[in-house]
């Protein structure tokens, strides 16, 4: 089963298109280290994503500074952002975001990254979330002003998903 850290700006995705309890339903395990967790998911947010299935890492010293290492490299990268790159880096998992400068680090870095339309594309596949639900949820999220997803990809999908729909 694949192993996906995800950072913050995914779960927020996810929140927007109301698809959370969907996601963890698909095939993976869902993983954050824990500096995210504690700074930015605590609380009863973050305890609902545990109850869903979502793990909780803490990363070792060599990892810690592999992430500090990153931050002094790419200037702007936060400390959550750097320990998921960090994480997903050493134990060769996928990294989840939607950042595009920690998406290019990391990929530069050779780390494998998705971000929420491959998720979609994920519980499609894997009949976790319906067609209705699929496209409500993307076209709530195309809507929301922080929308920075590629329009063209997301039109593609929301086309496909009202196929379904007739």
């Amino acid at each position: 089963m694949p192993v996906l850290v995800s950072d913050t700006s995914v779960l927020i995705d996810l929140e927007r298109c109301q698809l959370v309890a969907e996601v963890f339903a698909v095939a993976a395990e869902f993983v954050v280290p824990d500096v995210l967790f504690n700074r930015e998911l605590r609380g009863q947010e973050g305890e609902a994503y545990v109850e869903l299935g979502l793990r909780v890492e803490t990363l070792t010293e060599d990892e810690v500074a592999n992430a500090q290492q990153y931050q002094r490299v790419q200037r702007g990268l936060s400390v959550p952002d750097a320990f998921s790159l960090a994480l997903a880096r050493a134990r060769t998992w996928t990294l989840l975001t939607g950042d595009g400068p920690l998406r290019t680090f990391a990929q530069a870095n050779g780390v494998e990254c998705h971000g929420v339309l491959w998720l979609l594309d994920l519980m499609e596949a894997q009949n976790t979330a319906s067609f209705q639900q699929l496209h409500d949820g993307l076209g709530r999220l195309a809507a929301h002003p922080r929308c920075r997803l590629p329009m063209a990809e997301v039109n593609l999908r929301l086309e496909r998903y009202a196929i379904h729909l007739a």
